[in-house]
Formats: C-alpha cells, structure tokens, sequence
C-alpha cells in the first residue's frame, strides 16, 4: 500500500510539472479565478442600479411632488419630467426603463380614500431590470403615500406596519452573490477540462505509452490525475475567495473557510473522475470541448447557483439530485452565507460521496478499458 500511495504521488507530481509547463491552461486557471470573478462580480447585476425614470406629473401638488423626490440613487437615476403625450415616444426610443404617470387629483383622492390609480409604464426587453425595479418603485410609492396618510389623514391610512427584514444580505446588494457562485462554477468547469484535457494530453503527446509499460496500475494513473489537478483548483479557489472576493471586492464570508476548502476537496473528487470518465468518450480536445460543453452549461445553469431549485419542475429537480454540483451548490451557499456547519450540510456532503464513489467506478472502468484497447 505505502509503495502504491509513492508511485500515485509521483505521477501526480508529473502530473502538476505537465501543467506548470502549459502557459495556456496556467493562464486559463489564473484569470478565471481572478479577472473573470471580479468582472463579473461588478458587471453582471441583477439588482436594480441606475434605472432611468421619468415621471408624468399631471396633479402638481405636493404629494406627486413626494412620490419623484422619493425615486433616488442609487436603485435609480434622478426622475426627468415629461408630458403625458411624449410616454410612447420616449419608451419607442428606449430612453427611460420605467415612466410613472400621476393623475390629475392625485393628492385629493388619496386624501379622500378613493384610491387613485397611478400608471407605471415598464421597458420589459430589461427584463431582470424591470421586475426588480417594478418592485422598488412600488415600494416608494406605498411608503411615500403611507407617510402622507399618517400625517394627514389617520383615519384612511392602513392598520398594518409590515416590517421587513432581508437575512444574510441586508442591502440586497447582487454583488455579495455573484461572486461566490462564478467561483462555485468555475470550480466545476475548471476542474472538468483540467483532469480530461491532462488525459487527453497523454494520449495526444505519446507519453501514455511510456506509462503503459511501466509497473504501475490504470488506478494509480486515474487517481494520480485527481489529487493533481484537483489540488491546484482548491488552492486557486482558496485564495480567489480570500484575496478577490473577500480582499477585492469586500464580500462578508458568514462561514469557515476551512469547512469549504474541506467540502471542495470532496466535491473535487467526484467532479474530477467525471471529466476523465467524459474525455475516455473521445479522441482529442475539439471532440472533448463539445462534449464537454452542454454538459457543463447543464450543471452550471440547474445547479441552484442561477436559478433557485424551488423553481424548477419537480421532475428536473429530482434528476438534478443526481449531480454532485447541486449538492455543492447547496452547501457552499450554507456554509459561506449563513455559516452553517457540518450538523446542517452533512445530507449534502453524503450525496457528493455517494456521486462520487459511482462517477470513480464507472470512470475506472472506462480509463481500464481505454488503456488495455491502446495497448492492442
């Protein structure tokens, strides 16, 4: 055993000398736990950040007044005044995501308790934009017109004072979200074109053969192929978390670190085996890449990271058990958002075992098969 444990040791460390010595996949791993994070982290909101506004006044009192000095930065620019006949033009035009238009005797029947309607016109081609910003607005509207109410008119203003309180991300802010999911992605897909692009590149070079005729078992070669390219995913993952996302960009982590590097190292094995079970399907990179490529998507868009499960069919969500990334996904976002434990994420932590134990035996079999029809 001491002597099988050496022999995959040094091969991996082969394994991470072949690497080192590719600048195109040590460039590919440097800047898609880096630049890629932080660009999309800053660039890619789903929140509502600078929404152009414009506002129809058509009462003029001091309460349509409140309403567009309510519509502030940051969630939105400052509020342009139009006329009621320019709405159609300057939505043609694309000019304003969203234009409010206040009635005539706005304020009046408000007052009066007749419950004015207020037209809110949305660009809905912005279609993440124009939801959340719908919602924002709204909120405006009913705190703004509450607040006069309470003033003015006791008696019409509602019973209920709903207080809300968001958990984990108290501002909301996309930003606290995005990053840690691109680094939970690309976990998956760096680590599925590391260890078959590392198989494949044996094939390519020749180099597979001087290991075929040497003392060592097709085991030792496929788990030499783990540790390796797995080991360099975690480091690079680690110090993405710790230097671009907490460091950089000043995301707060709720959880242990050390819980997730330990949960990414299980998540890596299972991962890792299916990428070599993919490239035993194929002959050379270009054949690898579009293979690899829906399958990849598949995981990286059903996985939980971009869209939420509960919203899924309940058939897909239950096929989607069946992948190592959801399980991840699951409890990554436990651990670093609302710092759970082992005692919360342990459900998960059994299924990537499980996932992973059927990816290594049928990945094993395959890699056997692939190496003994080389050697005939």
């Amino acid at each position: 055993m001491r002597q099988r444990l050496a022999t995959i040791y040094r091969l991996g460390i082969k394994e991470l000398r072949s690497l080192r010595a590719d600048p195109v996949m040590m460039f590919l791993v440097v800047y898609t736990f880096t630049v890629a994070i932080y660009t999309v982290a800053t660039g890619a909101r789903f929140d509502v950040h600078d929404a152009a506004v414009a506002v129809v006044d058509e009462d003029r009192s001091a309460l349509s007044r409140a309403v567009a000095d309510a519509i502030r930065p940051p969630q939105f620019k400052p509020p342009v005044e139009i006329g009621a006949d320019e709405i159609e033009r300057v939505m043609d035009q694309g000019r304003y995501v969203f234009v409010i238009d206040i009635p005539p005797r706005f304020e009046a029947d408000v007052l009066a308790g007749r419950a004015p309607e207020v037209q809110i016109n949305i660009d809905a081609t912005a279609m993440t934009q124009a939801g959340n910003g719908l919602a924002y607005l709204r909120g405006v509207l009913s705190d703004t017109i509450g607040d006069r109410l309470r003033h003015e008119a006791p008696a019409a203003a509602g019973a209920v004072d709903l207080v809300t309180r968001a958990r984990f991300n108290a501002n909301l802010a996309s930003e606290w979200f995005t990053p840690v999911m691109q680094v939970i992605n690309n976990i998956t897909i760096l680590t599925v074109i590391l260890t078959g692009a590392a198989f494949i590149r044996e094939r390519e070079h020749g180099t597979i053969e001087h290991l075929l005729v040497m003392p060592v078992r097709p085991i030792d070669i496929l788990l030499s192929k783990v540790w390796a390219n797995g080991l360099v995913i975690v480091i690079a993952a680690t110090l993405s978390l710790l230097l671009v996302v907490r460091g950089l960009l000043g995301v707060p982590l709720a959880g242990s670190v050390a819980l997730f590097i330990a949960t990414s190292v299980l998540y890596e094995f299972s991962i890792a085996t299916m990428g070599i079970l993919i490239a035993t399907f194929t002959s050379s990179m270009p054949q690898f890449g579009l293979l690899a490529l829906p399958i990849l998507i598949m995981m990286n868009l059903l996985s939980g990271s971009t869209t939420p499960m509960e919203s899924m069919p309940v058939w897909l969500q239950g096929v989607m058990q069946l992948s190592p990334s959801t399980h991840f996904v699951a409890a990554s976002q436990a651990i670093l958002y609302r710092g759970a434990g082992v005692a919360v994420i342990w459900p998960s932590l059994l299924a990537m075992a499980g996932i992973g134990a059927l990816f290594f035996v049928v990945a094993a079999s395959r890699f056997r098969k692939t190496l003994s029809a080389m050697r005939g």
